[in-house]
């Protein structure tokens, strides 16, 4: 592959997209970023209380989003990012070109209940919405789908042989 990976890890929310890109980031020994850490406060409070959030107030996290693949873009990297739609995927591929996307999917039970089992701003109630709003990669789109049954180890496992990924694409 050359260049270490720069994958965004994507998926609604409580899919793992953290533990997946967690993973994945100490396998290849890169840069791991929460792409919840980009949101502003208002949207935190937003999903917070219940309200689905806007393409208006996603435009803003997203650019912030692309700004650090780009920056991460010599050195690769991992981020983990709901990139629910494909304009949205769109805006961060127009930043790093290179970008990978790691799809995490799943039964919606399942989804559900570690929603209702852990300590995270989105509420399980916005998960409908999530799961309107999604659009699934695309076959011109640059990644893969995986389900989130088994670990995340296994996953990562799944996701660098599809990629072509051994352990010398690292920085």
């Amino acid at each position: 592959m050359g260049k270490p990976p720069l994958v965004v890890v994507m998926g609604i929310s409580g899919v793992g997209k953290s533990a997946v890109g967690h993973e994945l980031a100490d396998r290849f020994s890169l840069d791991y970023a929460d792409g919840d850490d980009f949101h502003s406060e208002a949207n935190i409070a937003k999903m917070s209380a219940g309200t689905p959030l806007t393409d208006e107030d996603r435009w803003p996290w997203l650019a912030d989003i692309g700004v650090w693949l780009h920056e991460h873009d010599a050195d690769g990297g991992v981020i983990s990012c709901s990139a629910l739609k494909r304009a949205y995927r769109d805006v961060l591929v127009d930043a790093a070109p290179r970008t990978y996307f790691l799809h995490l999917t799943g039964d919606h039970d399942l989804i559900k209940s570690r929603m209702e089992h852990r300590d995270h701003f989105m509420p399980a109630s916005l998960l409908e919405s999530q799961e309107k709003t999604l659009e699934p990669l695309q076959d011109d789109e640059n990644g893969w789908a995986f389900d989130i049954t088994p670990s995340p180890a296994e996953i990562v496992d799944a996701f660098a042989a599809r990629a072509g990924l051994d352990q010398e694409d690292t920085a």
